[in-house]
């Protein structure tokens, strides 16, 4: 990786996904994990405050970026949660079949290049009756927005290393064997062309 990614790409991703109404959409989610924990992108740790520590037994935490590793050391010092780096892409996840009970997943599946192998890999560690817990923005339901979106991804992309504004989130996980529990999909405050979210958890089918 180069000094963008290692260096100014981990600035940035903090700076933007890591307060106001994404740390909302966060605490959403994330105190639903429970037991044995994988964080797919795990990035800076912006997820740690939220988990709930007497339902979590140990976190996984995916992440190939040595850049985001490194900006995750302060909040990792700071918390009293058992977090173990898996420092691989989510397409790679290197845990037995069946082996966790809660899959995170917030602000990630944008990014991930093979994101049906990705999908496949969480839905393959997950237990019988696991869950994916999920918080992604995504292509927005009216067409000026996503005539905007697809005007900008390519340019987006570069710059946000990798993330796509274009992606339609319930229709991947669906499509990579699972059924939604709960969902929720709605614009949060926010530019219309990033702000479109949903949230929920699904259970492998």
């Amino acid at each position: 990786m180069g000094v963008y990614d290692t260096y100014v790409l981990p600035q940035l991703i903090e700076l933007a996904c890591g307060g106001g109404d994404i740390a909302k959409q966060r605490e959403k989610v994330v105190p639903q994990a429970t037991g044995r924990v994988l964080e797919v992108g795990m990035g800076p740790g912006l997820n740690l405050p939220f988990y709930d520590r007497s339902k979590v037994e140990v976190i996984w935490g995916l992440e190939p970026s040595e850049g985001m590793r490194r900006k995750a050391a302060p909040a990792l010092e700071a918390s009293d949660l058992d977090v173990r780096w898996l420092d691989l892409p989510g397409e790679k996840i290197p845990l037995d079949d069946h082996s966790v009970d809660t899959v995170v997943l917030t602000y990630t599946l944008c990014t991930i290049a093979d994101w049906e192998r990705a999908l496949g890999q969480m839905r393959r560690v997950l237990k019988p009756d696991g869950r994916l817990l999920f918080s992604e923005h995504g292509e927005a339901p009216d067409a000026a927005v996503r005539t905007w979106q697809h005007r900008i991804d390519p340019v987006w992309t570069r710059l946000a290393g990798g993330c796509h504004i274009t992606r339609p989130i319930p229709q991947m996980i669906e499509s990579a064997g699972f059924d939604f529990v709960h969902i929720e999909s709605a614009y949060i405050p926010g530019p219309r062309i990033a702000s479109y979210q949903s949230w929920g958890a699904a259970i492998p089918r």
